[in-house]
């Protein structure tokens, strides 16, 4: 199993970022597929997660960021939009398949004019 993640970035504060994260060693479509992150002296946190029927977002994030996946590229997506200083962190690519999770390596995002 891996997981890639790109697309993360310096983005002033009001600004957008795709994130993406490149998935194999598994089938892909069959999974939830989850977005965390790490800000500096914080616990880690999900911020969405996409099943087959349903997606969650963390308050903090809703109506600004989108989830999605292209099951044919076996790609997960994030979109960030209305950026603030508050979402800088480490952004995570996450699968939980069976009893064991599986992370990419991380994409930093910084928010800051």
């Amino acid at each position: 199993v891996q997981l890639v993640e790109s697309g993360g970035g310096l983005v002033q504060p009001g600004g957008s970022l795709r994130l993406s994260c490149a998935a194999s060693g598994f089938t892909f479509s069959s999974y939830v597929m989850n977005w965390y992150r790490r800000a500096p002296g914080k616990e880690r946190e999900l911020v969405a997660r996409i099943g087959r029927d349903n997606i969650y977002y963390v308050d903090s994030v809703k109506g600004r960021f989108t989830i999605s996946r292209d099951n044919a590229k076996n790609t997960l997506f994030l979109q960030m939009s209305s950026l603030k200083p508050e979402d800088t962190a480490v952004y995570y690519c996450n699968a939980l398949l069976g009893t064991t999770d599986y992370w990419g390596q991380g994409t930093q995002v910084t928010v800051s004019s």
